[in-house]
């Protein structure tokens, strides 16, 4: 156990004993315990393996390489439609961590011989992402916006497609897309 982690543990009383629990079943499989992204995270030879966390629903444990996992049993969740390769199992109270154990541990050891294996994962290329209607509109209004927005590295067209597609209502997808125009036409990724 890495004492810089332990707060993690202490700091949301309702998944509490969730979380050690998953903690003590995931140090048992011998990875190393590190602090990123202020969640406890477990590593293999530096590379990440899974971490936990917790929402206010649930507590998880996320599989950075789930998608190249078999799911013999079927509990490996997609967080979002554009998650492309992470996978959570959720849990809602101990019982259920305690029940699923072994589960868990051939999950983790499966996750651990993915990473020995070097197995790799296709991702979508940003073609590949759908472009809102209001945004291909605006680019198409533009030259200069879409001229910009295509000398974009890949990376920040998918990020501006994903937060513009994200709202429900047309009248937010607008609002964000007419707030970001000036930072794509400087040629800036919607986090620069």
């Amino acid at each position: 156990m890495n004492p810089k982690v332990d707060f993690y543990f202490s700091k949301n009383e309702k998944w509490q004993n969730e979380t050690e629990k998953l903690r003590v079943i995931v140090l048992d499989c011998q990875l190393y315990e590190e602090l990123k992204w202020g969640v406890p995270c477990y590593t293999f030879q530096e590379n990440n393996i899974v971490l936990i966390h917790d929402f206010k629903e649930y507590c998880a444990l996320l599989f950075f390489k789930g998608a190249l996992l078999k799911d013999t049993d079927n509990i490996l969740i997609q967080q979002t439609a554009n998650v492309q390769l992470a996978r959570q199992i959720r849990f809602t109270n101990i019982q259920e961590i305690i029940q699923q154990e072994s589960t868990l541990k051939a999950y983790i050891y499966e996750a651990i011989e993915v990473e020995k294996a070097g197995l790799k994962f296709t991702f979508k290329k940003t073609e590949e992402f759908k472009i809102t209607e209001e945004f291909q509109k605006k680019l198409d209004e533009n030259p200069n916006l879409k001229t910009a927005f295509e000398a974009l590295t890949p990376g920040r067209q998918r990020v501006y497609m994903l937060y513009f597609s994200a709202p429900k209502q047309s009248k937010t997808r607008v609002a964000r897309i007419e707030k970001c125009t000036p930072q794509i036409l400087n040629g800036k990724g919607l986090n620069d």
